[in-house]
This record gives structure tokens, sequence and C-alpha cells, in this order.
């Protein structure tokens, strides 16, 4: 709330522009502020809700967690992982970061099986509490997107319970390496508890002025060991947009000048005390029209007055360091090339496209984890089988003993007793047993939710195949033709048989024109076409 009433009374002065905050929970109240004396805001805040519909004078110079969670779906899709479990800080940042992920994960048949948030400035005592809750559920996949001040304090409360081994996996959103980037030197004690986690940090293009620009930082005496992170170089670079915004505002003969706020009953705050920025709209649209090269990259506006090119960077934290293991943009996808290299190429997002290297997960293992187990406190699985009334072979209800019986069942079993694992389920009969049940209703309720599973003679379809995931087909009928056999008798016309008569007619007109033609060609010059009509017609016959 201090920060809150500083902000406000550094508006009660006359401001162009306002360049901040990072904070996407302040940046909601100075947004509706600058929304009423029409003064352009720069921030950082990553909270995809801010967009300019609400906002108009907002503009994010940083990218905004809507392609953050987009990149973190790919990324669930590569490694084959169906079910995540999302903790998060309870709070405008946090909920907002995660609803859009959800979204996202629905888009790639995948989702969120549970959401573990926390109030911010939670105790260790309740992240412990929240974190234990989580360890008995089914889903291995944790996406940790929380404030610095408390993400560190999540990961050295899982590594107290065993959460950081073998068979686990973590992804943490940009805050991780902006303060491990920030931080300059890290303690061993603290990488130790980040080993094997994927990170994404906000990509900046490698260059010249990029390391000149570090180097001089690291000369700099007052910053002790403080080093830059992805968040510096977008605030570098949101002050000379800033700055060169205004030259050409002013070349553009525009004015600094402020009118008196009249209040109306339709604003919520108490503006009275401040002034309009009179060229606001004016200086706005100079903003939206800069391009030019900054240390993070371009810095330019789409149509949705988000940055072009979005894009990440993934991080694999091993050892005392990080290492990259590819990029994600929102151009081609997740690639082991630089994105600048691929904007000079054609967009290319198929699945085999999709490429990084190897990664080390939690417990030292190259092997991707599997993602999930067997919840301590879970129930067995519920299988759906159709109560066919026809085709019992392939399944049927076995009323002796009572369950279920079949060649689909059969395999199914067979496969089960291949794994490593123990897979508890139970049959759950589908259908009334009077007829036949509707297939398309069993997987669409297998999508929903209501089963597990399904084990049957279900025929793979488009549309099913897009709701649902099916197993390698272990029968194929390939094309064929089903006709009753009967016994025909043989003749050397019995071609003619399967003819319709308009066809038999048309044959045998069409063999007399031929022989007409042929005698009025030949019998002139021919001894063999001279002779008794009936003795032409013994002839061409034969």
């Amino acid at each position: 709330h201090f920060i809150d009433y500083v902000a406000l009374q550094l508006m009660a002065k006359d401001v162009a522009i306002a360049i901040g905050p990072q904070s996407s929970g302040i940046a909601h109240i100075i947004s509706n502020v600058v929304n009423e004396l029409h003064v352009p805001l720069l921030s950082l805040a990553t909270d995809p809700s801010l967009s300019s519909l609400q906002y108009p004078f907002f503009l994010r110079t940083i990218q905004s967690d809507y392609f953050q969670m987009y990149a973190i779906a790919d990324l669930i899709e590569h490694y084959g992982w169906r079910d995540v479990i999302a903790i998060f800080v309870d709070d405008d940042y946090g909920r907002n970061g995660i609803s859009v992920l959800g979204d996202a994960l629905a888009k790639k048949r995948a989702k969120i099986s549970y959401k573990a948030a926390f109030p911010p400035g939670a105790p260790r005592n309740d992240i412990n509490n929240l974190l234990v809750n989580v360890n008995l559920m089914e889903s291995r996949v944790y996406i940790v997107h929380v404030n610095p001040d408390s993400g560190l304090t999540v990961f050295s409360v899982a590594k107290s319970l065993g959460m950081i081994s073998n068979g686990y996996v973590w992804i943490a959103t940009d805050w991780l390496p902006s303060v491990l980037d920030g931080s300059g030197h890290v303690l061993p004690g603290t990488m130790d508890l980040l080993q094997g986690v994927l990170a994404l940090r906000h990509h900046t293009a490698d260059s010249v002025q990029k390391h000149d620009f570090k180097s001089r930082w690291k000369g700099l005496k007052y910053v002790g060991n403080s080093s830059i992170n992805s968040y510096a170089f977008y605030a570098y670079d949101s002050v000379w947009l800033a700055a060169h915004a205004l030259d050409r505002f002013f070349n553009q003969a525009g004015n600094l000048t402020f009118s008196q706020n009249p209040v109306t009953n339709r604003s919520t705050l108490n503006l009275s005390s401040l002034r309009i920025f009179q060229g606001g709209q004016q200086f706005l649209k100079v903003l939206l029209g800069m391009k030019y090269m900054g240390m993070s990259g371009e810095m330019q506006f789409d149509s949705e007055r988000n940055l072009i090119h979005p894009a990440f960077d993934i991080l694999n934290i091993v050892g005392t360091g990080s290492n990259k293991i590819g990029y994600w943009s929102n151009y081609s996808g997740l690639s082991v090339v630089a994105p600048e290299i691929l904007y000079m190429k054609p967009p290319n997002k198929s699945s085999s496209s999709q490429q990084l290297s190897g990664a080390i997960w939690p417990g030292q293992v190259s092997s991707i984890p599997r993602g999930w187990v067997f919840p301590n406190n879970g129930k067995p699985l519920q299988i759906a089988v159709p109560k066919r009334v026809s085709y019992k072979e392939f399944v049927s209800e076995d009323k002796d003993p009572p369950g279920v019986q079949g060649f689909c069942v059969d395999v199914f079993e067979a496969a089960v007793k291949l794994l490593p694992y123990a897979v508890p389920h139970n049959y759950v009969l589908y259908g009334d047993g009077i007829r036949n049940p509707n297939f398309d209703d069993l997987v669409y309720d297998v999508a929903n939710s209501k089963f597990d599973a399904a084990v049957g003679d279900v025929t793979i379809v488009t549309n099913r195949t897009r709701i649902v995931d099916f197993t390698q087909p272990y029968m194929e009928s390939g094309l064929v033709v089903v006709a009753p056999v009967r016994k025909v008798k043989s003749s050397a016309l019995g071609f003619s048989q399967t003819l319709y008569a308009r066809d038999v007619d048309c044959y045998w007109s069409f063999l007399l024109l031929v022989g007409a033609a042929v005698w009025i060609l030949e019998h002139r010059i021919n001894t063999e076409f001279r002779g008794p009509p009936s003795q032409h017609l013994s002839q061409y016959s034969g």
C-alpha cells in the first residue's frame, strides 16, 4: 500500500510517460490512474490480464505470461505428459497466469489436475502442508509460478520432502532465472535445491552491444555482487524507447501541456489533484509506431500491442549453473536453433520439427520421467467395457465368476502384465444389455473423465481420435467385400448371366455391326466371303 501511495504521489506531478512497475498487482492500480490521465505506461508486468482492451494506455515492454504458458504447454506435449499440478501464488500474477496455462493445455489434450495455491508471504509451514498434499496425488509434473520471494522456499520444502528426486518433474517460470541471473554468485546450497529443474527465461538476442553492456556493468563499483538478468535488459530498452518516442513526439510538433482533471461520477478514483496530459493520445500513437533494435532484441509492438517475436530460453539447471537445451518461439515452437535464425525461414510448427537437447532430470537421470504414479490415496482405474448383445467373442459379460471376458479383455490383461508396475483396475459394464451401446457416447464419456479408459472393439475413426488416444490397432480387416457363397453352373455363355438385358442387346448389336462392316470390305476381293448368307454366318461365328 505504501508503494501504491508513492506511485500516486508521483503521478500528482505533470507526467507525460511512466515506466514500471514490474509487479502485476501494482500495475493494475497504476493502469487505472494512467487511463484517466492519458499517460502512457511502459511496464514489465507479465500478468496476461493487463490487456490493451481494458487499459489502452498500458504498454508491456516484455513478453506476456500468455506466451510463456503456451511455451510450457508445448513442453508438456513434447515430453508426452497429460496431467500437471500447478503450484502458484494466489494473487493476480499467479491466478491469471495459471488460468492461461489451463487453456493452453486443453488445446494439447492435457490438463491441470490440481491447483495448489498459497497466499503471498505464506510461512514455510503452510507451504510444507501444501506440498505434502500434492505429493499424495498421481501427477509428478509440477509447474511453479510464484514470486521470487517465496520460490526458493518451495524448492527447499520440496527437497526436504524428497520430491527433488527420480520420477519428479519441476518446471519453473521466468521468476527462477531472474533470481539466479540477478544474484551474481549463487550459493552451492541453493543450487542443490534445483538440480534437474527446467526453467523458462525471457529470450534476449546475443549481440556485441549486449556483451559490451554486460562488461561495463561488471566494471561499475556500486553494483556489488549483483548481476544483470533479462528483466534488466528489457528495463534498459524501455527507458530508451521512451526517450526515442519523446524525441519523435517533439519533432511532430507535440507539446507537454496539461489540464485539470474533471472529476466525474463514473470515476472510481479520487483524481481531482491530478492533471490530464493533453498530448497523451498523440504520444501513445508515437510509441506504438516505434521500431528500433535494443539490448533485448527488436522493440516493436504488434496490432495487439504486444512486443513482436515472443521467445523464451529453455534452461536445465545442472551442477553449479544451467544448460540451455533449446528455445521456444511463437513463430516455430520448440527448437535447438536460435529464434533470430528461424525468423529468416518460413514458420514450421510440425511435430517433426519440435526439438530439444537432452536434459538431466531430478535424481541425475537422463531418461524422461513418466510424469505420474499411482497415488497413495488413489482409487483403481475405472475401465469401461461395452455390454454387447452381438459378437460376444470380442467382449461380453462373464457371469461365472462375475466380470468380463472376450478377446479384447485378454489383450488388455496381457498388456498390463508386461508393465513393470502394478495397475489396479476395475471393469465397469457400459450399456443396458438389451442392445449394443453407442460407441460414440462411450468415447465421449472417457474423454470427459467419467471413465479412465475403455476396453473393447471400438473402431478408430477420425472424430474419436480428436478427443481420446487409441492404442495401436491389434486387429486389422483391411478393405473387404462380404457376399453370399452360391454354386453357379458354368457354361460358355455364363458371363452373360452377370449382365443386364440391355448390356446383352448392346453386345450382340455391336457384334453384328462389326461383322457387316468386315463383309462389305472383304467380299469383293476375298473369295472366302462369297457364297450364300448361311455360309457367311457360320464362318463369322466360327
